[in-house]
This record gives C-alpha cells, sequence and structure tokens, in this order.
C-alpha cells in the first residue's frame, strides 16, 4: 500500500483517505476498525471521523457483493489491495448504502489512486453507475466464514447473518433498578423483552439521553446481559474475570453482589472504572493477567467472560468477519481452556460459576464446556431454565444459552453468545 502522507487535500478526500487507512488496517494487518481508528483518523476532526469509520465500516459489511460488481465489469481480476479495487470499493458504497451523489463519491476517490489508473477506476464507476446496478439484499459473507458457519449452524443460520449485517442493530440498554423499567420505557420509548431491559430504534446521542449522566442504564445487548443476570441477586462475593469495560460488573454490583473485577488491559480499566463512577456503584478494580494473578480466598461466584474471536458482534463490529482466521480462534480457544481451568479452583464448594464468551465458534462454546467437564468431576451444568430469558431466547437441550442470528430477528436480532451455568459439587 502507498504512503498516505499528503499536502492539504480537496475538501472530502482526507476523509475518503482515512477511510482507506482504515480498510488497509483491517484487510491487511489484521487490526480491529476500533483500534486503528485513532491512527486513521489523526488528521481530520468531528463528523469527519464518524463518516470515515461509516464508510470503512459499511465496505466491510458488503465487501464480496462489492468486489463481485467491480469483477463483473473488468477484464483483468484486480488485486485485493490494489489502489483502483479500494478506490472502487469506497465510492460504490457510498452511493449504493450511504446515499453520496455519485459526482462526489467518485471526484473525492480519484485522489486516492494518484499513480494508479485512475482512467480504470472512473469507466469501471461509470459502467457500473449506467447499468444501476443494485447490492443483494442479502449480503454475503466471506467465503471462509460462510463455509465455517455453515458447517457449524446449517445454511438458515448463515442466511439470517446475512440480514442480521445489513441492518443497523438497535440500541439496547439495562437498567439499573429492573423496577424502574417500566418508567423508563416511558420516558425513552421502545419496548422491553424482560424487566432491567429496554430496546430503542432511533435515538438521541447517547450521552445526551435521560438518565445517562445519572447512571440509570448503560448499554449493554440483549444477549451480553445474560450471563450476569444468571447468577441472580447478590449472595456473597463474585469475581467478575476480563471484566472491562465493565456492563457485567454493573449488573452484579447493582443486584447486589460484592464485586471483584479483574481486566489486564489498563485503557479498558479506565471505561471500567468512569463507568462504575457514572453509575455510582462500587466494586474492586484489579488490573492484572488473571493467568498470573489470584484471590486471597475463594468466591461465592464467578463469570468468566473469556476473551474470544469477538465473532458473535459481527453486526456491530464487521472488521471480525474479514480479520478473524482459524488460526486466532485456535489461539483464543487454548486461552480460554487455561483460564477456565484456573478460575475454577477459586470458587468455594456450592458455589456458581458463569462462563460465556461473543463467538459464534463452537471451539470457543461448546467444546470449552465439553473439555471442562470432562476434566473436572467436580463439576455439573445448572440448567438454565426459559423463565430466566427472554421470549425469543430458549435454552438448549442440556441446559446452556446458544444466541445466533435469527433469534428475535422481527425485533432487531441480537448477538451470538455461548453461555452455561455450572455448581461446584
Amino acid at each position: 500500500m502507498p504512503d498516505y502522507t499528503h499536502a492539504p487535500e480537496p475538501l472530502g478526500v482526507p476523509t475518503r483517505r482515512a477511510a482507506l487507512r482504515l480498510l488497509d488496517a483491517v484487510l491487511r494487518r489484521g487490526e480491529s476498525l476500533e483500534s486503528a481508528l485513532p491512527a486513521a483518523t489523526r488528521a481530520i476532526h468531528g463528523p469527519d471521523r464518524g463518516l470515515a469509520h461509516a464508510i470503512a465500516a459499511e465496505t466491510l459489511r458488503r465487501l464480496p457483493d462489492l468486489d463481485a460488481m467491480i469483477d463483473s465489469v473488468t477484464k483483468t481480476h484486480l488485486p485485493d489491495d490494489a489502489k483502483a479495487r479500494m478506490a472502487l470499493r469506497i465510492a460504490l458504497v457510498q452511493v449504493l448504502i450511504l446515499g453520496t451523489p455519485s459526482h462526489a463519491a467518485i471526484s473525492t476517490v480519484l485522489p486516492l489512486v494518484d499513480g494508479g489508473p485512475r482512467k480504470l477506476v472512473h469507466g469501471v464507476f461509470g459502467t457500473l453507475f449506467r447499468a444501476n446496478m443494485l447490492l443483494p439484499e442479502v449480503p454475503t459473507l466471506p467465503a471462509p466464514v460462510e463455509l465455517r458457519w455453515e458447517a457449524a449452524w446449517g445454511e438458515e443460520m448463515v442466511d439470517a447473518a446475512g440480514r442480521a449485517i445489513a441492518q443497523v442493530p438497535p440500541l439496547d440498554l439495562t437498567i439499573a433498578d429492573p423496577s424502574e423499567t417500566e418508567g423508563w420505557r416511558e420516558k425513552l420509548g421502545g419496548e422491553s423483552f424482560m424487566p432491567g431491559h429496554l430496546r430503542l430504534g432511533d435515538h438521541d446521542s447517547v450521552p445526551d439521553m435521560a438518565g445517562f449522566g445519572d447512571g440509570a442504564w448503560w448499554v449493554q445487548d440483549i444477549a451480553a446481559s445474560l450471563p450476569a443476570r444468571l447468577l441472580g441477586k447478590g449472595e456473597g462475593h463474585v469475581l467478575d474475570l476480563c471484566a472491562a469495560p465493565g456492563g457485567k460488573t454493573l449488573q452484579l454490583a447493582s443486584a447486589g453482589w460484592t464485586v471483584t473485577s479483574v481486566d489486564n488491559s489498563q485503557s479498558r480499566i479506565k471505561r471500567l472504572r468512569e463507568n462504575l463512577y457514572r453509575t455510582h456503584l462500587k466494586a474492586e478494580v484489579v488490573n492484572a493477567d488473571i493467568l498470573e494473578w489470584a484471590p486471597a480466598e475463594p468466591a461465592d461466584a464467578i463469570l468468566i467472560d473469556a476473551p474470544c474471536s469477538a465473532t458473535g458482534i459481527f453486526r456491530r463490529h464487521p472488521d471480525v468477519l474479514h480479520r478473524v482466521r482459524p488460526s486466532i480462534i485456535a489461539e483464543t480457544a487454548a486461552l480460554q481452556a487455561r483460564i477456565f481451568a484456573r478460575a475454577a479452583d477459586w470458587v468455594k464448594p456450592g458455589g456458581t460459576v458463569v462462563y460465556a464468551t461473543c463467538s459464534l465458534e463452537p471451539s470457543e462454546g461448546e467444546a470449552q464446556l465439553d473439555a471442562f467437564l470432562s476434566a473436572r468431576s467436580d463439576y455439573t451444568i445448572a440448567p438454565v431454565d426459559q423463565s430466566e430469558l427472554p421470549p425469543g431466547i430458549t435454552p438448549t437441550e442440556t441446559g446452556t444459552i446458544r444466541t445466533l442470528p435469527g433469534m428475535l430477528a422481527d425485533q432487531g436480532g441480537c448477538d451470538g453468545f455461548f453461555i452455561t451455568r455450572l455448581k461446584r459439587s
């Protein structure tokens, strides 16, 4: 890829160049969009940063179909990282998804191919525009992801995942005091799937919404709220492992638990502390690697939100579809097994462990549970009952939870999670 250092450029071009940097970071270097955002957008400010992120994210949502369009009118296949292909992706997604006028879309990407085939880019874009080509209603997933998920979950899940990524995810809130759910529904609108939950469609900027500054609620997908819910009302001391940025810590603290939250990321710990301050909730916060740290004494319960590939949150973070490869999944699965085995000794006999991952990979969920139970005869599944879950999400036959694309589809869907609750004998 080229060096992106340039003199001042025409209006709109720096934003598209920032989007190109983001795509390069994800597709070539395997970075996440969020981690790449500060460096990629350092030359732009305010709304332009949001636009650059939107262009990159929507390109990643539709990448296979954008490439199919480009390839349909080019005699020679353009390399995946060629300047011409990247510029065409950015131009097309602006017109077809973001509603940018065609003249603005093409004029702001042509400078991205300085020293390259500008005429080719202009010609391909013009041909596609005159043909009035449209993207398919259901986006195509990247081939490796489609093959992997179809083998694990079947064709219906793959189709549901395609439909899910085409939609803007709704905003889910967890209410600190579940008894106030109806009051907040009246204030903010939306619908509630269960006490302590509220789902919004169109909404104001989150910090500007009623209740945010007072810490009455926090943003948390309905699926992400389930692990902490399975521990119920606070009855002693709970360890929240891999805790930051803190949604589950807030849930546990508001439910009355004495919480120790552990995470090895300083930046994420900072966000956790900020969330605790805003919500007026308390927890002991420990910045440590749980493979090296250990509690002073066993806890009554443990919540393990294990680090994972995060493929279950692809609706909000489409970069995972392109940068998460089998090698990464295998690495995180091995790490999860070490964490699971180590933390299992930190709970009292009769205590409860909830293990969860925001992954759609069986090796990071079902396979982890099978291996753990084979090694630990002192643990058994404490089955989840339907009464503990919202309508539309049901326990598996073994009493675990597996949320998949397609669940709650008519209400806006949910993230992909595997969750199990275990009891130590």
